[in-house]
């Protein structure tokens, strides 16, 4: 039994791994142009400051229209097959954008890549087989995707750009596809044919409960503005480091410091938000610091070295909330409802970067840089007003639990049974799917108890 636990748990790493890997292969190459379109624009046909800020964050929005119909398309043809489906189409954009000379072939090609959208494909493969004791085992692709893809984007896009130009970085963003196929056909399993998992998916049901829960939407608003607000910026950032005398070529060294300085700064900070429950309070201190550095840039008090220090002060806070956002949302999600919730705050967050590109392409055309950072500390300082009455999240999180048994009486004595577990907030059956979804706090959780209703998975 030992032996076939360890092959098990080989396979699920193996799986992971793979599933990490394809995607990080594809955020990078989503995300390896923001430093340096904006910089390269002059080489294009027709290109504005409106322009590249549409080609910056048009991505967002084929990404927030097709995530769902993707999703609900792989329910019915297989998960692998969508993926594969939606990596070739984000290759073929990057190969429309790589050999155009015109800024509408660059925003033609960067609309394609956002349609390879496979994000909710992904987390319904990580499912492949649900825990039979509370494991979590999507959090590994997550904690990946947060830590890495800024940063290495921001290193390896100047440093390509600086080697091949602009359409270097779009080739390179479609070699990395045929990576993310090579770790589909390699390391990621098959997943059989079954009902979509609530946990990962789609519930229309659950929709309208999660859309208008307040404390669900200000989660939506915030990661909205978040990414409205890096997309933003980029649009004058790259002219900001050209003015302090940073060369192209060295632009990918100062993000790297920049970025690897934040992430020291963040680190303690996650920790008091997680293990102290303080996240409330972490989060309106990151939007805090984000309107600050913001203002900081508009205002002209970002000269010489104050550059790189309000820099740093935004990416620490940019990169705190991307770590702690995702966790109060899955601690605040209801048990049934963990997928539609995700689901809302995914398309939020591609809605915020469309608008974002725009709005900052926008704001550089009619008023100038400083208008893009002014509008953008604007809209923060609204943003943490609407976050002030925000409740702290329990420590809860969701989990999801095979049921070996789906006999009506069988099932109201189960959860008559974890009704009682100490630790236990929340419980949800869905016979027809053959799971249980449970709310629990892990600092009171009776393990034993939990242990003795919950039978280890059948070899």
């Amino acid at each position: 039994m030992r032996k076939v636990s360890a092959l098990l748990l080989v396979a699920e790493r193996r799986a992971i791994s793979g599933l990490a890997g394809l995607y990080a292969s594809r955020m990078l190459g989503l995300f390896m142009v923001l430093p340096v379109l904006a910089l390269y624009a002059d080489t294009l046909t027709g290109a504005t400051p409106l322009l590249v800020g549409v080609a910056l964050g048009l991505y967002g929005l084929t990404q927030a229209t097709l995530q769902i119909p993707f999703g609900l398309r792989s329910d019915r043809i297989g998960r692998k097959r969508v993926i594969a489906m939606g990596l070739l189409i984000f290759a073929f954009g990057s190969v429309v954008a790589a050999m155009a000379d015109s800024i509408g072939g660059v925003i033609l090609g960067r609309g394609l890549q956002g349609g390879g959208a496979v994000a909710a494909a992904i987390m319904a493969l990580l499912q492949i087989k649900p825990p039979s004791r509370y494991a979590r085992r999507p959090w590994p692709l997550l904690a990946f995707r947060s830590a890495y893809r800024l940063p290495i984007s921001m290193v390896l896009g100047p440093w390509l750009a600086s080697w091949a130009g602009l359409s270097g970085v779009f080739w390179f963003a479609a070699l990395l596809t045929l990576v993310g196929l090579l770790f589909l056909w390699r390391w990621v399993p098959p997943a059989p044919r079954r009902l979509r998992h609530r946990d990962v998916g789609l519930d229309r049901k659950q929709f309208k409960s999660v859309i208008t829960r307040p404390d669900l939407w200000r989660l939506d608003l915030s990661i909205f503005a978040l990414h409205l607000v890096l997309m933003a910026i980029f649009v004058a950032i790259p002219f900001r480091l050209l003015n302090a005398g940073v060369a192209v070529e060295y632009h990918g060294l100062a993000y790297l410091g920049i970025m690897a300085l934040s992430f020291v700064a963040m680190v303690p900070l996650v920790i008091i938000a997680e293990k102290r429950q303080r996240m409330r309070l972490m989060c309106l201190l990151a939007i805090g610091a984000i309107a600050a550095s913001l203002a900081s840039l508009g205002l002209s008090l970002s000269q010489g070295h104050w550059l790189f220090v309000w820099l740093f002060v935004f990416f620490t806070g940019f990169n705190l909330l991307e770590a702690t956002l995702p966790s109060m949302l899955s601690k605040l999600a209801p048990a049934c409802a963990k997928g539609t919730a995700m689901g809302v705050y995914s398309t939020s967050q591609f809605l915020g970067a469309f608008l974002g590109g725009t709005l900052g392409g926008l704001l550089a055309n009619t008023w100038g840089l400083n208008a893009v950072f002014i509008g953008c500390a604007v809209l923060a300082l609204a943003w943490w007003v609407a976050m002030w009455r925000m409740p702290s999240p329990p420590p809860l999180s969701s989990e999801v639990v095979a049921l070996h048994d789906t006999q009506p009486d069988a099932i109201n004595l189960l959860m008559e049974h974890l009704a009682d577990v100490v630790g236990v907030e929340d419980v949800m059956v869905v016979p027809e799917e053959r799971l249980m979804y449970l709310k629990v706090n892990r600092k009171e959780l009776d393990q034993a108890a939990l242990a003795k209703l919950i039978p280890p998975p059948r070899p």
